[in-house]
């Protein structure tokens, strides 16, 4: 039986991303064969017993793929503090585990893939996938050519330079901000670094994929030909 990387294996079993995978084993979450183990690399198959979070691992699941129209005020994590309300509350009659690809803050609603594939999600957010993401932002500010030149050139955030691939003007007070970076609450740091105030953000496209008419806090499979404009 061929033996796969534990991060790869965790990832194929639905747990997370390979990335994200590979944050839970450095936390000390993991076990195989009894033993806490930080090593991502360890290399495991079907004949080993791993835990994480002292539940057992089951294998590789039949994988399923979602859309989300993300609604406001939720948070896109599979930990629950308190009575904060979570997206994969919205999936309340599937019973199995799911995780987002990548992460919409509290405050951003649109377009949210939710899988079981951390292979795929991996390929989704992987840098090297140099996949575009399409945000519209409502701001309460007229949008001079001034602010977009600024909004254009970047800026450094927390001692991280941050730039979109463009950004344009849709109308009175609304930005459509382009990026093919993941960093966190990237686009929103970006305007307010100009100076304006983010009233409302919006995703709106990943890679060619858009979320057409799907109702706020709705979600639908996705179909092949979608999985595939996700990378065109």
């Amino acid at each position: 039986m061929e033996k796969k990387r534990l991060a790869k294996f965790m990832a194929a079993a639905g747990i997370a991303s390979r990335r994200a995978c590979e944050e839970i084993i450095f936390q000390g979450r993991v076990r195989v064969n009894g033993s806490v183990t930080l090593l991502p690399q360890t290399m495991v198959d079907d004949n080993d017993r791993i835990e994480v979070d002292k539940k057992p691992l089951s294998g590789e699941e039949s994988k399923v793929y979602y859309l989300l129209n993300k609604p406001l005020g939720y948070l896109c994590s599979s930990t629950r503090k308190g009575r904060q309300k979570l997206v994969l509350d919205l999936f309340g009659k599937i019973k199995r585990r799911l995780f987002t690809v990548g992460r919409l803050d509290k405050e951003t609603t649109g377009l949210l893939i939710v899988t079981n594939d951390g292979e795929f999600a991996n390929r989704v957010i992987h840098p090297s996938s140099n996949i575009q993401k399409e945000y519209i932002a409502k701001t309460g500010h007229e949008i001079t050519p001034e602010l977009l030149r600024t909004i254009s050139k970047g800026a450094f955030v927390e001692e991280v330079f941050i730039k979109p691939m463009k950004v344009t003007k849709v109308r009175r007070g609304t930005l459509k901000v382009t990026v093919n970076e993941g960093k966190k609450r990237e686009v929103r740091r970006l305007i307010e670094a100009a100076g304006l105030e983010v009233r409302e953000l919006k995703r709106v496209r990943i890679g060619n994929l858009r979320m057409g008419d799907l109702p706020i806090g709705s979600w639908r499979k996705l179909t092949e030909k979608e999985k595939e404009q996700i990378f065109a």
